[in-house]
């Protein structure tokens, strides 16, 4: 990594932006059950108005999320700061309704979704 990044204790890597702002580069890791593939994917191919403004004010940009056959399913995003993000969004109803909604596809888990997600280390990044 070079001089501008580095990487804190919660596996989530700081990177200095184009404009000098801090940007943390963010990717974890969970599990859904597999034979819930197909809906899981429709829920995701219309997620709630509310929910992606929700996600866009709590700071969450380049957002993806990518499922293998097996239900793993990996998560990138860009923020200022993963800790602020997941604390906007737990503060919003539409969140509340969201997870709520969606635990039921996911296998492993102790509470919401979002209270699983935990920042994979960065080993490597080609900028």
């Amino acid at each position: 990594m070079s001089a501008l990044e580095g990487v804190n204790r919660e596996g989530v890597v700081q990177v200095n932006g184009h404009e000098g702002d801090a940007v943390e580069r963010v990717c974890f890791q969970l599990r859904i059950d597999p034979t819930k593939a197909d809906e899981y994917k429709a829920r995701h191919a219309e997620v709630w108005p509310d929910m992606l403004q929700a996600l866009s004010e709590a700071g969450w940009t380049n957002y993806s999320l990518f499922l293998a056959p097996d239900g793993m399913l990996i998560g990138y995003l860009e923020c200022e700061s993963f800790a602020h993000c997941l604390d906007a969004m737990a503060a919003t109803e539409v969140n509340g309704r969201w997870q709520a909604s969606m635990g039921e596809f996911f296998v492993g888990l102790d509470g919401a979704p979002d209270e699983g997600m935990r920042p994979l280390e960065e080993v490597f990044h080609l900028a």
